[in-house]
């Protein structure tokens, strides 16, 4: 009888730290990647290949005719194209891996996930160039539907009243990676490219050995549906969505937060580098201070501002500072305004939080697991999209001699746009569908 209250007990921290190590070992790499890429390209290849237009390039320091801009500009679209491989793979297989787990429960894809990424890791670890990159971000790709099981488990073990809480929480776990990740990584960067692949790989590994032991089962065998490849089709499963015709609207929102999102992401150190002249170590404690932020946000403001506004208008505040945050991320000429638009703008995280919760309490338990991958999914799509067209195409482009005017922050103004695209979508979508939301205690 007390089984179920224990097993949340158990589950519920596991899951919390599962996220946090994932986002922490996420995070170490973050202002190492790009520069590992630009090594790798100059060091150790000497004569490259632009990904995009297929131009050979000759970068050897001492031979090399082109420019510092060009070179930003190249190592943008190798970490672009990069990015996009990994994606590429999640959007296949996400959908794949969130039916599994409905169909055989969510404990054993969360385990295979988590070594995954820890393999991948030190595929990356050790790669002596770009070619190996590809290979450990494919592994990552297809292994990285953590979050589709992860997401469901929290849909399981949470009560009705808690489940907009606990969304809160995976977000400061999230914030609470994304703090210490990047600082560490930046630091161990500073003497070591390859030691946060490696730190990474040691903390997916110890958390797979950590669940094997501790990850209860939160699917029981008699509410498991039916799995089938048609059915887990990244295209097909986005069908299913329309029997959800909230979820259905939140997705298109979803899709484009996480556009933008996923843009600011990959073009960050690289913008920040070229901008302002920031290091590892500095760029490591500004994303540092992002999670701190998120921190404070996703763990102390979620559960009050949801209960006293409920998860729609919250949503809809949560976009609006997102939308001044990545105008004052495009517009700020001196690093120290980065500070302040960090700051000043980290409510934008409500958004998140509420558009989970609106989600996982309107779909089936039995469908839990292949909704989140479908979401899933369409991340993965965006991040497709977003280095690519974030990294090789709008920063690369206006930061080079043919833009017709030298714009770096073009990739945050149109992901300032594409905010307000979600915002106004959003307002659409709960006009269209009466407002029913679960209280929060």
């Amino acid at each position: 009888m007390d089984r179920e209250p224990r097993q949340r007990t158990a589950a519920l921290p596991f899951i919390l730290i599962t996220l946090f190590i994932d986002i922490l070992g996420i995070g170490v790499i973050v202002p190492v990647l790009p520069e590992l890429v630009k090594q790798l390209l100059e060091a150790e290849e000497i004569v490259a290949t632009d990904p995009i237009s297929g131009e050979i390039l000759e970068l050897n320091a001492s031979q090399s005719e082109v420019g510092e801009d060009e070179k930003y500009a190249l190592a943008g679209r190798y970490v672009g194209v990069i990015a996009a491989s990994y994606a590429f793979m999640q959007f296949i297989f996400a959908p794949i891996m969130g039916g599994l787990s409905d169909r055989f429960g969510r404990r054993p894809i969360i385990l295979i996930s988590l070594f995954g990424l820890g393999i991948d890791f030190l595929i990356q670890g050790f790669a002596p160039n770009i070619r190996w990159l590809f290979i450990g971000r494919i592994i990552a790709g297809s292994m990285g539907a953590l979050f589709a099981p992860a997401n469901a488990y929290i849909a399981a073990v949470s009560t009705e009243e808690k489940r907009a809480r606990h969304c809160g929480f995976m977000g400061m776990m999230f914030g609470l990676g994304f703090t210490i990740g990047p600082a560490l990584g930046g630091l161990l960067g500073a003497y070591n490219l390859r030691a946060p692949f490696f730190l990474a790989a040691g903390l997916a590994l110890l958390n797979w050995l950590y669940g094997y032991f501790i990850l209860p089962e939160s699917l029981p065998p008699e509410k498991r549906g039916k799995f089938t490849l048609v059915q887990a089709n990244a295209f097909s499963s986005f069908l299913r969505l329309r029997r959800y015709p909230l979820v259905m609207g939140l997705a298109v929102v979803f899709a484009c937060k996480s556009l933008a999102q996923r843009g600011l992401e990959n073009v960050w150190v690289l913008y920040t580098d070229y901008r302002y002249d920031w290091d590892r170590v500095t760029n490591g404690m500004a994303l540092g201070l992002v999670g701190i932020c998120a921190i404070f946000v996703q763990g102390g403001l979620v559960r009050p501002v949801v209960k006293r506004f409920g998860e729609r208008k919250t949503v809809i505040f949560g976009s609006v500072m997102g939308i001044l945050g990545f105008l004052g991320y495009g517009l700020a000429t001196e690093g120290w305004m980065v500070y302040v638009v960090i700051v000043s703008t980290s409510v934008g995280g409500l958004a998140g939080p509420a558009i989970q919760s609106l989600v996982t309490s309107n779909v089936n338990e039995t469908e839990q697991g292949q909704v989140q991958g479908s979401l899933i999914s369409m991340t993965s799509l965006t991040n497709i999209i977003a280095p690519l067209f974030f990294n090789s195409f709008l920063f690369s482009y206006f930061i080079s001699p043919q833009a017709p005017i030298h714009l770096p922050g073009a990739p945050f103004l149109v992901g300032a746009c594409l905010l307000a695209a979600s915002t106004l979508i959003a307002i659409a979508v709960f006009r269209r569908n009466p407002e029913s939301t679960a209280s929060i205690e």
